[in-house]
C-alpha cells in the first residue's frame, strides 16, 4: 500500500448521513461517524501511521488495479487482476431504514469475489477514532470482531472463511477465494450503545447490493438532462446527492478535511459544513436536473436559517453550519497529525464562520427563488423573516467584507458581494410580485439599483477594460464568471466580453483558471494554489452563453480529462495536472452540470440554426 495515494485515486460511497473514500487499492482511508462532520474512524489519508485504515487489498506482487462505480449508482468496485486470478471487492452502504431520520449505525458493506482463477484478498482493519485521540480495545470473536472507544463501538462481521485474528490494536487476516465464490466484510459503526448487530446472513447481504443499486439507479432516472455529457452529468449530481445530509436536506462542501491546496502548504481547510454559498448553488444546479425533492428539502433549511438567525457574528445569517443548522464551528488544529503528504496544520473546524460575507445574502434568497413552490418551503412566517432579512440588507449592503474566497489579509469592497446583494433584491422583488407578498418593495429597489450603479462605477476598471475584484484595484476575480448567471448583466455586453477577454489573459491557463492572483492580491496565507476547478468549469459556461462555442466546447473537452478514474473532481488542479485540495468538491461537480447544460444550449441553437 502507497503511504499516501493522490487524491484523485479514490471513489466514494455513502448512505446520505456519512460517506468514505476507498483508494484504488481497495484502502478505505476516510470514514468519519456517525455524521459527515464527526470524529474520524478512519484517516490515513491524513496521517499514514496514526490515522487508521480499512484495507481489502491484492497479496499478489504483479497486481494491476482497476475500479468503476457500477453503472447510475453510488457502488464501488475495486478489481485486482494478476497472472494467477482476478478478484474483485465491491464497497458500498446501505441507507437506513428512513434517510430522512439522523441515525446512529451506519454500515459499510465489502463484497469479495473471484471470477477467475484464484485470488488472496489481505484484510486490515486498524481504526483510529477521533483523529487518533480516542484509544479503544478489540475482542475478536471468530466471525466477530468489536473495537470499543469512548462514545463508538465498531463492529467486524464476516461471511465465508475468514479468520480475523487481532494483531494488538488491530485486526488482519487473509483469506483465498476461486472462481464463483463469494465473501463479505461488514463495517458497522454504532454510536447508540444497542447491543451488537444481528449476525451476518448472505441473503441480507445480496439484498441489500441490490436494494443500494435500485436506490440509486431509481433516483438517477429522474433527471431531466438528455444533453450530450449524459454520464458525467449523471456522476456529478450523484456525487452532490452523496454530499447531502437528507435528514435536513444541507448539502457539505466536500467529504473531507485538510487535504492541502498545495502539498507542503497551509490551505488545508475544513470543509465537512454547509455553506450557504456553496449548497444555493448546488441546489440551482441539482434543480435545473429535475431534483425538486432536494430544492424544497434545501429551501426548507434556508427558511429555518432565516427565522432563527442563530449565530455567532450577531449577523442574520452566517456564511456556513453543520448540517443541523448548528452555527458553532470552531476551528482547532489536530496535534499529532502529519498532514496529508506531511502537508501541516491539520484543522477540524472551520474559523471562516465568524467572517462577514454579505454575498450569502443573495445566495440564501437564489435559493429560495429556485424553491418550486415558496408557500411550501417558507409559509407566511417564512416570507416575514425573509421580508426582514432584505429590509436589514438594504441597510447593510454598502460595507466591506472578507469576501467569496474567505481571504484571511482583512476586509475589502469585494464586487462579487455586491453584484450577490444586488441578486438578493433581484429575487426578492420577483417573489414579491409574483406571490403578492407585502413588502418594502420601493426600498429594495431602491438598494438593487444603488449597487448596479455602484458595480457599474466602481466595480469597472477602464485601464484593465474589465470588472474587477475589488474597488479600486485592477486584480481580476473569477468569481466575477458568475455575473451573467444571476442576470446582473448580459452575457454578449460588451463590458463583459472585455472582462472576459481579461480573465483569459492572465487568469486562464490551458483553459485552466485561477481565481486570483494572491501576488497581486493578498490574502493573509503562505504559498500558491492550484487552478481552481470550479472556476474552470464557470469559463466554459460563460464562453458558451458568450457565444464563443468552440472555444468552450475544447475548454469543456480538456477539463474533463481531469477527472480521475471514475469521474470525481477535487477542489484544484495543480501544475501537472494533479488534483488538490478536498475531495470530492461539490463546487466542481455543480459547476460542471452547469457548464455541461449551458454548452448544450448554446450547440443546440447552433445545431437549429443550421451552423
Amino acid at each position: 500500500m502507497r503511504r499516501y495515494p493522490p487524491i484523485a485515486n479514490h471513489g466514494i460511497v455513502g448512505d446520505l448521513q456519512t460517506c468514505a473514500l476507498v483508494s484504488d487499492e481497495g484502502v478505505i482511508d476516510w470514514f468519519c461517524a456517525p455524521r459527515f462532520d464527526s470524529g474520524s474512524v478512519f484517516a490515513a489519508l491524513l496521517d499514514a501511521d496514526n490515522g487508521g485504515r480499512f484495507a481489502v487489498t491484492s497479496t499478489h506482487h504483479e497486481t494491476t488495479v482497476r475500479q468503476l462505480y457500477l453503472s447510475d449508482s453510488a457502488v464501488l468496485v475495486t478489481r485486482f487482476l494478476t497472472p494467477d486470478g482476478i478478484g474483485e471487492v465491491a464497497d458500498f452502504m446501505p441507507l437506513p431504514d428512513d434517510p430522512a431520520k439522523a441515525d446512529d449505525r451506519h454500515r459499510i458493506m465489502r463484497v469479495l469475489r473471484v471470477v477467475r482463477g484464484s485470488f488472496t484478498f489481505a484484510i486490515e482493519c486498524s481504526p483510529r477514532f477521533d483523529f487518533g485521540r480516542k484509544r479503544h480495545q478489540l475482542q475478536a470473536d471468530g466471525p466477530l470482531a468489536h473495537f470499543a472507544a469512548e462514545g463508538i463501538d465498531l463492529y467486524v462481521q464476516t461471511l465465508g472463511d475468514i479468520d480475523l485474528a487481532a494483531d494488538g490494536d488491530d485486526l488482519r487476516a487473509h483469506v483465498e477465494l476461486h472462481a464463483g465464490q463469494v465473501s463479505a466484510i461488514v463495517l458497522t459503526a454504532d454510536t447508540s450503545g444497542d447491543p451488537a448487530p444481528a449476525p451476518l446472513d448472505r441473503g441480507d447481504v445480496r439484498d441489500a447490493l441490490s436494494e443500494t443499486r435500485h436506490f440509486w439507479n431509481g433516483w438517477v432516472r429522474s433527471s431531466h438532462y438528455r444533453g450530450r455529457w449524459h454520464q458525467m452529468v449523471n456522476r456529478s449530481a450523484i456525487t452532490l446527492k452523496l454530499l447531502t445530509y437528507a435528514p435536513t436536506g444541507a448539502p457539505i462542501a466536500a467529504a473531507t478535511m485538510g487535504l492541502p491546496e498545495e502539498v507542503g502548504g497551509e490551505r488545508n481547510w475544513d470543509y465537512r459544513y454547509t455553506w450557504i454559498r456553496d449548497a444555493s448553488l448546488t441546489m440551482a444546479a441539482l434543480g435545473d436536473l429535475g431534483f425538486t425533492d432536494e430544492v424544497v428539502a434545501f429551501g426548507r433549511w434556508v427558511g429555518a436559517r432565516v427565522r432563527e438567525r442563530r449565530t455567532v457574528t450577531g449577523e442574520p445569517l452566517q456564511i456556513m453550519y453543520r448540517v443541523d443548522g448548528d452555527p458553532e464551528l470552531g476551528e482547532e488544529v489536530v496535534e499529532g497529525f502529519s498532514g496529508y503528504q506531511d502537508s501541516p496544520p491539520v484543522r477540524a473546524g472551520n474559523g471562516a464562520a465568524d467572517q462577514l460575507q454579505l454575498d450569502i445574502y443573495g445566495e440564501a434568497v437564489f435559493a429560495l427563488f429556485q424553491a418550486p413552490v415558496l408557500a411550501d418551503v417558507a409559509g407566511y412566517d417564512g416570507w416575514q423573516a425573509l421580508s426582514s432579512l432584505l429590509d436589514w440588507l438594504a441597510e447593510s449592503w454598502d460595507r466591506p467584507d472578507e469576501g467569496i474566497w474567505e481571504t484571511r489579509g482583512g476586509r475589502q469592497n469585494f464586487t462579487y458581494s455586491r453584484i450577490m446583494c444586488w441578486t438578493a433584491f433581484d429575487r426578492g422583488i420577483r417573489l414579491a410580485r409574483e406571490f403578492a407578498r407585502p413588502a418594502n418593495i420601493v426600498g429594495w429597489v431602491g438598494a438593487r439599483d444603488a449597487i448596479f450603479r455602484q458595480v457599474m462605477e466602481q466595480g469597472w476598471s477602464d485601464e484593465r477594460g474589465a470588472f474587477v475584484q475589488q474597488y479600486g484595484t485592477n486584480v481580476l476575480d473569477a468569481s466575477l464568471l458568475l455575473m451573467p448567471v444571476v442576470g446582473f448583466i448580459s452575457a454578449h455586453d460588451p463590458r463583459w466580453l472585455s472582462t472576459l477577454d481579461a480573465m483569459d489573459t492572465e487568469l486562464v491557463s490551458d483553459s485552466l483558471v485561477y481565481r486570483y492572483n494572491p501576488a497581486a492580491s493578498p490574502d493573509g496565507l503562505r504559498g500558491a494554489e492550484g487552478t481552481f476547478s470550479l472556476c474552470s468549469f464557470l469559463y466554459v459556461a460563460a464562453l458558451a452563453k458568450a457565444g464563443r462555442v468552440d472555444q468552450a466546447r475544447y475548454a469543456f473537452d480538456k477539463m474533463l480529462t481531469y477527472a480521475n478514474h471514475v469521474g470525481l473532481f477535487a477542489e484544484e488542479i495543480g501544475a501537472s495536472g494533479e488534483q488538490l485540495g478536498n475531495f470530492p468538491q461539490a463546487f466542481t461537480h455543480l459547476a460542471l452540470i452547469m457548464a455541461a447544460r449551458a454548452l448544450d444550449e448554446a450547440l443546440d441553437a447552433e445545431e437549429a440554426a443550421g451552423h
